[in-house]
């Protein structure tokens, strides 16, 4: 069966058909529409251009927030201004083909577990660093959603007590400490403090404020500066993921999202840091980590695949 996927962001709205292998069989890309009321409109009109060419069967939409535990309702988008909305009745009541909601780490995490880095494993943790931190959990092959539909957050768990403001409203959150934003916050900190960081002084000079790319590209150059900054966000990573071990045990966890292009430069200093937080490191199993193979196309893999799942009642 065919499925389509639609990852809805921010500034654009990503869809695709995709197969029961999770190929994607022809994709489009819209900007995402400033005034909400229109964007289940885009998201229809964009299923029907991908139906007048191929035989769907079902449609899965991936958006940021906190999904009902039935996956029809927006409770709450950060992004989007979308509050209980009944996205799943609006969507089926034009398309008249059943369609699933899932949030967009989830869904992400879903396709690299079924088709990705995490496909020869049962149990997996997805973190994907893009200007926040996403969480996906995978537990004996079935996704984990918690009693409201809303669990596996973990980019909102607490690391620093007291620490910095959060979008979400509490502080000290972890994709304060280790998500791209944070990775240029600590480049341009680096910058002002002189030393090290003279390359990145003069960038800032330069253009005023560092950028993620700009970071990424000294990294992979052997810059001091860039290579502690990304040292400083990989290890909050790393003793985050210790934690999630003792309470999880995942097999695997695998990094995605912007930060992940830096690939070994990113996981060196995240296993280090994993290590020395994980309890009784030296005598237990421990998991490995590996960069997200799907990038770009995850969310539309992960949703179309679980809706296709919905629909056969798997």
């Amino acid at each position: 069966m065919l499925t389509v996927g639609i990852d809805i962001g921010g500034t654009k709205i990503a869809g695709g058909v995709v197969d029961a292998q999770g190929v994607i069989v022809e994709k489009l890309r819209v900007d995402t529409p400033s005034d909400t009321r229109h964007l289940a409109t885009a998201v229809v009109d964009m299923v029907r251009h991908l139906a007048e060419r191929h035989e769907i069967g079902a449609i899965g939409v991936a958006a940021a927030g906190f999904i009902s535990k039935d996956r029809s309702t927006i409770i709450h988008a950060p992004n989007i201004a979308w509050r209980n909305e009944p996205l799943r009745d609006e969507l089926e009541s034009q398309l008249k083909m059943p369609v699933t909601i899932e949030n967009d780490a989830n869904a992400a995490g879903w396709a690299e577990f079924r088709f990705g880095a995490g496909e020869a494993y049962d149990d997996m943790v997805m973190l994907t660093l893009g200007t926040g931190v996403g969480g996906a959990v995978v537990l004996g092959g079935e996704m984990f959603r918690g009693g409201h539909g809303i669990g596996g957050e973990l980019g909102h768990v607490r690391f620093e007590r007291n620490g910095r403001l959060c979008g979400c409203g509490q502080r000290g959150c972890l994709e304060q400490y280790a998500s791209g934003r944070a990775l240029q916050r600590e480049a341009n900190d680096i910058a002002d403090a002189g030393g090290i960081g003279a390359e990145l002084a003069a960038l800032r000079a330069e253009r005023g404020t560092i950028h993620g790319e700009a970071v990424s590209r000294l990294v992979l150059a052997g810059d001091p500066g860039a290579i502690e900054a990304l040292r400083r966000v990989a290890t909050a990573l790393g003793e985050a993921c210790g934690g999630f071990q003792a309470v999880l045990d995942p097999e695997i966890f695998v990094i995605g999202g912007g930060v992940a292009q830096l690939g070994e430069d990113l996981l060196r200093p995240i296993r280090a840091a994993y290590e020395g937080a994980v309890p009784g490191f030296s005598d237990r199993p421990i998991a490995t980590f590996e960069i997200a193979k799907l990038v770009n196309d995850a969310g539309i893999i992960g949703v179309a695949d679980l809706a296709a799942s919905a629909a056969e009642g798997v």
